[in-house]
């Protein structure tokens, strides 16, 4: 019997434009509190995407995904969406939310969820920069 559980890891990557920035302040409060990340031009990263999931062995398979289900999903629903957009403007999502890399993390966590089997636990990870990342354990 398969008693421990395996993490299984894809990455992958998308680039996309943001500003960071809140309609409540005007430009100067936004510029002290977020920089250059609200400049009214907007700005982009080259973000790096690591999906975590977490589950046991398939006995017949020997996967806990299988890896090509899951870049696809990855792509359908994560890159096609983001990638080279601005993600204030071309994205539902960001509309009215601020694209912080934190809520970008947590976005891609809420898209991916529904779509895998409910025993396999999912954690996201999301580097925007080599200094800065966030992580999304759900």
């Amino acid at each position: 019997m398969n008693t421990h559980k395996v993490a299984f890891i894809r990455c992958e990557h998308f680039n996309a434009a943001h500003r960071l920035y809140n309609p409540k302040w005007d430009d100067e409060t936004n510029y002290q509190i977020f920089g250059k990340c609200s400049n009214q031009n907007y700005h982009g990263h080259n973000y790096h995407l690591e999906v975590k999931v977490i589950g046991f062995i398939n006995p017949d398979t020997g996967y806990v995904i299988d890896a090509k289900s899951l870049s696809d999903l990855i792509t359908k629903k994560i890159i096609d969406r983001f990638d080279h957009k601005n993600l204030n403007l071309d994205t539902k999502e960001f509309k009215n939310l601020n694209p912080t890399v934190e809520n970008i993390c947590k976005v891609i966590f809420d898209i991916l969820r529904p779509e895998l089997d409910k025993d396999i636990e999912l954690k996201i990870k999301l580097r925007e920069t080599h200094k800065n990342y966030a992580e999304y354990p759900g």
